[in-house]
């Protein structure tokens, strides 16, 4: 489908529900003093985070503003009260990192939840954070809360309040889109702003103090920071982090010259990331959870994408459905299946194959991809324009139609996905067949959910779910004159991969992995106009290991 935008743990380091709530509190309190919110104030701005999880370490992050550079001290222990730090170190915070600081605490015990915070040079304590280390030989269970596509503007983040709340996840997961670019007012537009979300800047952001202060605002947000403040979380960037439908050499939105040059941009909007979230400076890695699973950090967006393909422009000029069929056709046999097509680039791609298998090797049971977009087939059901009626604005309507017109020639809609990288996706998939892995993709990105079993030229090889948004709208907000549950049976009957979808929910993904199986949990939050932790709904789908199919 299109993309609808403008352009297990020991009872002696349990941590209650009480003392999660203690710790939730102190971080709702300082979101709601004015340093926190405008990124200006003195002290510990933005309460505190952690991620980059190993069985023996942890990355921690703070951010502490001074009239000068300073040098904190920051501190791991198994008690609140910090007594006895089994882990202790020193970090500059620096105008040079917009004041943000990050240390790696080491020597750790796997499988266990840790206290950690930060103490400046006058003895002043950042608010108290958990983190939890991954887990090391055979483990039961582990669960992983999967959030994307967060976009302030639109609503509060309630999936991440809930995702606190509910208290039951090792690890938190986003997939991208953890921030968005663009101006106040542009998406959402001024009609669509939830009351109460002042974004800052309110210009599009374009040079690193644009992107710094844009962080900003967004790590104010009280259900964001309680999230950071309890779960490690580990992170990768989609396009928004930069620019929409960005690539390894340009973006949608980015006008080179006026918005001066992409490699300045790029540079600009990876340095904000690595500044202000708890991540390596790496583009793609790989996090072991014992003999469980091998989860894969990789990059789809910046590190050796080629440029997107646009089927309004493959279209342009033939007016006669013979002519556009005929256009359609061409470019399906040409250049959408050039065999030279790189969306993960050579050098990743290499390494990505040669890590499934080293993880296959080591007897893990399960292979899971953290990625950005979409790697199943789908395309847009052929008659769904003679079902949405008039009034769609004219950039849906035009993307709707090229799509429609797409399904016919036997194309798939989304050429910003997989789908516009068939050539890529195959030699991933062949990759996975020959490791014999159990592969799982995880993916965001469309705002919508979605469950494929993925196949190889007919040969059955993972399976994939797609992720619904913390808070950007879904096909709810443009295709209002198909039900939900109408456009949702369309799409599982054009698609022979996808088995499930949900086309008008908000919310998150609990994944739950063991020995036997993988379960994901959809969790449907209510409306994002209201801050609020209630559920409207759960979905649970499951694929047993070595099955490479959905049960729905």
């Amino acid at each position: 489908m299109l993309k609808t935008e403008p352009a297990a743990q020991p009872a002696a380091t349990a941590l209650t529900r009480r003392k999660l709530f203690t710790l939730a509190g102190a971080s709702a309190a300082l979101a709601a003093s004015p340093a926190a919110a405008s990124g200006f104030g003195t002290g510990f701005t933005h309460c505190v985070a952690s991620g980059e999880p190993a069985a023996t370490s942890v990355l921690l992050w703070t951010r502490y503003v001074a009239d000068a550079e300073a040098m904190l001290t920051w501190q791991v222990s198994e008690t609140e009260s910090f007594a006895k730090p089994v882990a202790e170190g020193s970090v500059k915070a620096s105008p040079a990192r917009d004041w943000c600081a990050k240390g790696i605490a080491t020597g750790l015990s796997p499988d266990r939840w840790y206290f950690y915070r930060f103490l400046a040079p006058d003895g002043t304590a950042s608010p108290v954070g958990r983190t939890r280390t991954l887990p090391e030989g055979p483990s039961a269970k582990f669960r992983m809360a999967v959030f994307s596509c967060s976009n302030f503007g639109f609503g509060w983040f309630n999936a991440y309040g809930h995702a606190v709340e509910a208290n039951d996840c090792d690890l938190a997961v986003h997939l991208g889109d953890y921030i968005y670019e663009y101006a106040k007012g542009t998406y959402p537009s001024a009609g669509q702003i939830a009351e109460g979300r002042v974004l800052a800047p309110d210009t599009e952001i374009v040079a690193l103090t644009d992107y710094r202060l844009r962080y900003a605002t967004y790590r104010a947000d009280p259900d964001l920071q309680r999230l950071h403040q309890v779960l490690p979380m580990i992170t990768v960037w989609d396009d928004h982090e930069s620019a929409n439908d960005s690539w390894e050499n340009g973006a949608e939105n980015h006008q080179e010259g006026a918005e001066g040059t992409w490699a300045a941009r790029k540079a600009a909007a990876k340095q904000a990331y690595r500044e202000w979230l708890p991540v390596a400076d790496t583009a793609y890695s790989t996090y072991q959870v014992g003999s469980l699973a091998t989860l894969f950090r990789i990059d789809t967006r910046l590190e050796g994408r080629d440029q997107q393909f646009r089927l309004e422009a493959v279209m342009e000029g033939a007016k006669e459905p013979e002519a556009l069929m005929a256009a359609l056709g061409k470019f399906r046999d040409g250049a959408w299946a050039a065999q030279d097509r790189q969306l993960l680039g050579e050098a990743q791609e290499a390494w990505l194959a040669e890590a499934l298998a080293a993880s296959t090797r080591a007897g893990t049971h399960w292979q899971v991809l953290l990625q950005q977009v979409l790697m199943g087939n789908l395309r847009t059901p052929r008659d769904l324009m003679r079902q949405v009626g008039t009034g769609l604005p004219d950039f849906v309507r035009t993307r709707l139609e090229a799509a429609a017109a797409a399904s016919q020639a036997g194309l798939p809609s989304n050429m910003d996905a997989w789908d516009g990288y068939p050539a890529a996706r195959a030699r991933v998939f062949k990759a996975a067949l020959e490791a014999n892995a159990n592969l799982v993709v995880l993916a965001g990105d469309t705002h919508n959910a979605w469950a494929f079993d993925l196949a190889h030229e007919g040969t059955p090889v993972g399976v994939e779910l797609g992720g619904n948004s913390v808070s950007s709208p879904g096909f709810e907000t443009y295709l209002t004159f198909v039900k939900p549950d109408t456009l949702a049976a369309a799409l599982v009957a054009e698609n022979e991969q996808l088995k499930w979808a949900d086309t008008s929910q908000r919310g998150y993904m609990m994944v739950e992995l063991t020995p036997a199986r993988a379960t994901t949990e959809y969790r449907f939050t209510g409306s994002v106009k209201q801050r609020s932790t209630r559920l409207a709904g759960t979905r649970r789908i499951t694929t047993e290991k070595g099955s490479a199919k959905l049960t729905v």
